[in-house]
């Protein structure tokens, strides 16, 4: 089995330094990149049908291919590399941030090559620590070697690439509100369309990648479309970084090929269930995603399988949940944190997600009345795609409404006891 993204980690502590990336086979891509027209790159990358690893799932090439390119394209471009990881239960991006600096480096370089971009922004967490001292090193070593600055090995290319520090809102992992966090504004998310690709950062075309799709992209190059499509077990291409965390025996982050079904996951590479606990259900993919159950094992994860168990592949970092915890505290916790990120711009989500969480607090303290589920109802209702400026809300209504769905008596529970059945 090929593991293109963590095959050279080395587990002892440290960062592959240039010297060691190089020996990897490091940079060759972009060697073999700036050779290139830059559309080939496009089509290429679309040709392999990578898709965003940050939870949306649209094709990176066909992102790319909406830039304006040419002589009378707009100018500068940017590039920007989205390191914002702040999703309940994903530590996916991490390991790569912090264990293999230059893979990333080298992917977003061939990205802003590819849409002809001279500028390039890693936004990154505030609370990691090591990946920025990591970062800052390999940018060190990537301009002292040539492979950013003017006239990237000699090829007449030339490219910026920053570090920028998020302040650390959830907020920040949106693309748009990314882009007025950078311009140093509140971020607070923009409308669409038009789209960033078009205007973007300071109003000019822009791509924003995740952390895992980028440091993709070299492997891509070097090894071809085909290569990328055949590492997967589905139709969609590559492989995943997947991680458990909850009542499993060993949680942790593997890479597998993309289709890997949730059973093998929790059973083979998280070793099973803790002695003493069951398999009550999973957060697929961050806490903004639907609740998949018992009934949904053998669902191979990738994006379009977990859609249609009516839920979201996200970052693809599953939360289990056990027999011994209650999913009304587990979504209140949830909903919590949402509403305490909420940036307040529009009222469904600023009065919604608030008031969600004090009708859980109710149910919870054994103070919930039988309408309060209607309500409850009404709110994934009210909250749902198209009716909030952008995803943060109905991302927050996925949890309660497939805990709705899936775990009804558990919430009745809480009603007819008058108190939390686990406290009791």
């Amino acid at each position: 089995m090929e593991r293109p993204l963590t095959q050279h980690i080395k587990n002892d502590g440290t960062w592959l330094n240039l010297k060691e990336y190089e020996k990897t086979g490091g940079y060759q891509a972009l060697r073999k990149a700036l050779s290139m027209p830059p559309e080939e790159l496009t089509t290429l990358v679309k040709d392999s049908g990578l898709k965003g690893r940050g939870g949306a799932g649209f094709s990176t090439g066909m992102k790319w291919s909406f830039v304006p390119m040419g002589r009378k394209a707009p100018t500068p471009k940017y590039f920007v590399v989205n390191g914002d990881e702040m999703e309940p239960g994903s530590f996916k991006d991490r390991l790569l941030l912090e264990e293999n600096p230059h893979q990333l480096i080298e992917g977003a370089i061939i990205g802003a090559y590819a849409i002809q971009a001279n500028f390039s922004y890693i936004f990154l967490r505030w609370a990691y620590h090591r990946a920025a001292k990591a970062i800052t090193q390999a940018l060190q070593e990537a301009v002292e070697a040539g492979y950013l600055g003017e006239n990237v090995m000699g090829s007449g290319f030339n490219l910026d690439m920053s570090l920028h520090i998020s302040v650390g809102r959830y907020m920040c992992g949106e693309e748009t509100a990314l882009l007025n966090a950078l311009e140093g504004k509140r971020a607070n998310p923009r409308a669409k369309p038009p789209f960033p690709v078009v205007s973007g950062l300071f109003g000019k075309p822009t791509v924003v990648n995740n952390v895992e799709t980028v440091s993709n992209v070299p492997h891509i190059i070097v090894n071809g479309a085909e290569w990328f499509l055949q590492l997967s077990k589905s139709e969609e291409g590559g492989t995943k970084l997947y991680g458990a965390s909850g009542r499993v025996k060993t949680p942790g982050l593997w890479e597998l090929p993309l289709g890997t079904t949730l059973r093998e996951l929790l059973e083979v590479h998280a070793g099973g269930m803790q002695d003493g606990y069951n398999f009550k259900g999973a957060l697929p993919g961050g806490g903004s995603t639907d609740f998949l159950t018992t009934e949904h094992l053998d669902v191979p994860m990738d994006f379009k399988n977990v859609e249609q168990a009516g839920s979201r592949l996200g970052t693809g970092t599953i939360t289990v949940l056990d027999d011994k915890t209650c999913p009304v505290g587990m979504v209140r916790n949830l909903e919590h944190f949402f509403a305490q990120e909420s940036c307040g711009w529009c009222t469904p989500c600023r009065e919604g997600l608030p008031w969600t969480a004090k009708i859980l607090d109710a149910l919870e303290d054994g103070r919930g009345k039988m309408e309060d589920l209607d309500i409850l109802t009404f709110q994934t209702r009210y909250m749902a795609p198209g009716n909030t400026f952008c995803a943060l809300a109905p991302g927050a209504m996925e949890p309660l409404q497939s805990a709705l769905k899936y775990f009804r008596e558990d919430f009745e529970k809480h009603i007819h006891e008058h108190t939390c059945p686990w406290k009791s």
